[in-house]
């Protein structure tokens, strides 16, 4: 490339960098030339930016910064030449200087020194500020000391008592970066992509997970775990970051419908190789229903133990024979691991049972005929099957 098209290059370039800055942004720049009242700052623009002197001064009137100097700073203005503020980058604004960035709108830099009644107590530079509990964060807060000592961005919505006290949002420059990076986040959200979300809300069906820029989805009671969830606040909390997989997207109507017990290996898909008729496993209770019991074996896998296999009497009420929570033997019967079912028998216990018995005294006696005793097992799954 000749010297001409380099410096094309180099001046498209510094241009494109120049129109990416923006109020209210904090950047860095390079100390070029300090005068009487203002100094030039390049910030990587066709032209150089400008900030008072004052704003490069200890509380001593002394300069603390010299020629080839690199420093921090917000833009204040970004209307024809570039205004830079070095002490509300710092979060050492005065109070006329905070009394402008409330009238620019600008962010101001602040500690969150203290959870209060409705609120916190935030220092800003040397100003007493308050943030009511609701301008904290985006979403509800459960715990309020999580955000005490923490330095944050806030926007001055109310300056009252001569510039003395302040009230400020955080919320406000959330939902901001929020509504800037809408757009990019859907891009990323396609059925089959594994995301990070923070969780905004836990209801009785389900998570609401902010995927970023506030575009949120589901993750439904039912797609929280393998093994049924009763509580969806049992396993996430608001605030939690949590990984999801995207399930479905429903662009007309805006829903996303996420999942987590998809990140995990489906129980199911090694029923086939773990469970046989003929076995006496150990479950748990977990629900009823009029036409038996649901029991589970292990996380994930459920089986029906059928009424007439209960081993109660006819029209007992299974609530008090096998209530939930209740631990319980059972026989497996019949395994479709393609269909997710599996039928169970407590009454076929003991007769497994008594056949394992006659199997081993007939080995140890050793002088009956096997065919006379036979598979009882074998005997046994047959009949549960015509049941």
């Amino acid at each position: 490339m000749s010297e001409p098209e380099e410096d094309f290059a180099t001046m498209f370039e510094a241009s494109v960098r120049a129109r990416r800055i923006v109020r209210g942004q904090t950047i860095e720049g390079t100390v070029v030339a300090i005068g009487a009242e203002v100094a030039l700052v390049d910030v990587g623009g066709k032209s150089e930016a400008v900030i008072d002197i004052s704003e490069l001064k200890d509380p001593d009137g002394r300069l603390e910064v010299a020629v080839g100097d690199r420093i921090p700073a917000t833009v204040v203005s970004s209307d024809g030449q570039l205004k830079l503020s070095r002490r509300l980058a710092l979060g050492a604004a005065t109070a006329r200087q905070l009394e402008d960035a409330f009238a620019a709108g600008l962010p101001v830099e602040g500690k969150v020194e203290r959870a209060v009644k409705g609120g916190y107590e935030v220092r800003v530079s040397r100003q007493r500020a308050f943030c009511p509990m609701s301008q904290m964060d985006t979403i509800r807060t459960v715990d309020p000391a999580q955000h005490e000592g923490r330095v944050y961005r806030f926007r001055i919505v109310e300056i009252k008592d001569g510039g003395k006290d302040l009230v400020v949002s955080r919320r406000a420059l959330l939902e901001e970066e929020q509504r800037a990076t809408a757009a990019d986040v859907r891009k990323t959200i396609v059925e089959g992509a594994v995301l990070t979300g923070r969780v905004t809300s836990v209801r009785e069906f389900g998570a609401f997970v902010d995927l970023g820029g506030d575009v949120q989805g589901l993750l439904h009671i039912s797609e929280m775990g393998w093994s049924r969830v009763a509580d969806p606040s049992q396993v996430v909390k608001p605030g939690d970051a949590i990984t999801v997989k995207v399930l479905r997207v429903d662009a007309d109507k805006q829903k996303i419908s996420l999942g987590l017990k998809q990140l995990e290996e489906d129980p199911w898909s090694r029923a086939g190789e773990t469970y046989h008729p003929g076995q006496v496993r150990t479950g748990r209770v977990t629900r009823l229903a009029p036409f038996g019991a649901f029991i589970e074996l292990e996380p994930g896998i459920e089986g029906l133990v059928p009424a007439s296999e209960s081993g109660a009497a006819r029209d007992t009420d299974l609530r008090t024979t096998l209530p939930a929570g209740r631990t319980v033997e059972v026989v497996v019967v019949e395994v479709d691991a393609a269909a997710r079912r599996m039928r169970l028998s407590v009454k076929g216990v003991q007769d497994v049972r008594d056949a394992e018995e006659v199997r081993e005294y007939t080995e140890r006696v050793g002088n009956a005929p096997a065919e006379q005793f036979g598979s009882m097992a074998d005997k046994l799954r047959d009949a549960l099957r015509k049941s």
